[in-house]
């Protein structure tokens, strides 16, 4: 590669974020840091009365943990990230989800959960697919929302290179970060000119709603990872730059 890749990385701006870059920096990319997720707690707190609760989000745990939940049943968790922030809280885990997806624990628990209560404890932005899947296969399921994921107002530095040609990656980790990137571009009058830029760079999305996502508003989608892992997603997304170099 000629030049190091230049990567726009769209974590909030906490240790998710700090690892992110660290990685890029790792893997010989420079990272473009532009935050489009604001965590707001609600308060809120998962139910205590639920043969199986859910959460998707290491941010779900925190906010759990911090209004003194104690669970009843089994605790499921979306992912290794979200399964190590339970056991660092003082909570035991019953189910990590071979595909780390909402359909991935719908499919692990689907012969589990007909006629009990399921809690799902969330952001207010959760995919429907969860939510869907286990009422299809009979659980009672109710859901709390946690926290509420806004958009940092000074989100948009990314947009700005990326509308002058300065970015080869871009790593889209939600649907939302999609949705809030398009927004701050809107703002700046540099929608059409973004998304047409990102046409010559390497668009990842980490799972299959947020390729949907991004295609249904004209972003071209050139890296899915396999499984839900930001460190082997930025890795494919890095390597697929220097291909294109």
């Amino acid at each position: 590669m000629s030049q190091q890749a230049r990567i726009a990385v769209f974590r909030p701006d906490d240790d998710r974020l700090t690892e992110a870059t660290e990685l890029l920096e790792s893997l010989g990319a420079v990272p473009i840091a532009d935050p489009m997720l604001a965590v707001e707690s609600t308060g809120a707190s998962p139910r205590e009365d639920s043969e199986f609760t859910v959460l998707t989000s290491k941010t779900g745990v925190e906010c759990a943990a911090s209004e003194g939940w104690t669970p009843s049943g089994e605790i499921c968790a979306i992912g290794d990230r979200t399964a190590r922030a339970l056991r660092e809280a003082g909570y035991e885990v019953d189910l990590v989800p071979e595909e780390f997806s909402s359909t991935g624990l719908v499919r692990a628990l689907e012969n589990e959960v007909g006629g009990v209560r399921v809690e799902v404890a969330r952001s207010d932005h959760g995919s429907e697919v969860l939510m869907t899947g286990l009422n299809e296969a009979g659980a009672y399921v109710h859901e709390t929302v946690l926290y509420r994921l806004a958009r940092p107002p000074e989100a948009g530095i990314s947009v700005e290179k990326c509308a002058r040609g300065e970015i080869e990656g871009a790593l889209f980790t939600s649907s939302l970060t999609v949705e809030h990137f398009l927004a701050a571009a809107a703002e700046r009058g540099l929608r059409e000119e973004a998304v047409a830029k990102l046409s010559n760079a390497v668009v990842g999305a980490i799972g299959e709603p947020t390729r949907e996502t991004a295609e249904s508003r004209g972003i071209a989608v050139d890296v899915v990872p396999e499984t839900a892992s930001f460190e082997g997603f930025a890795r494919e997304v890095v390597e697929r730059t220097a291909r294109n170099d």
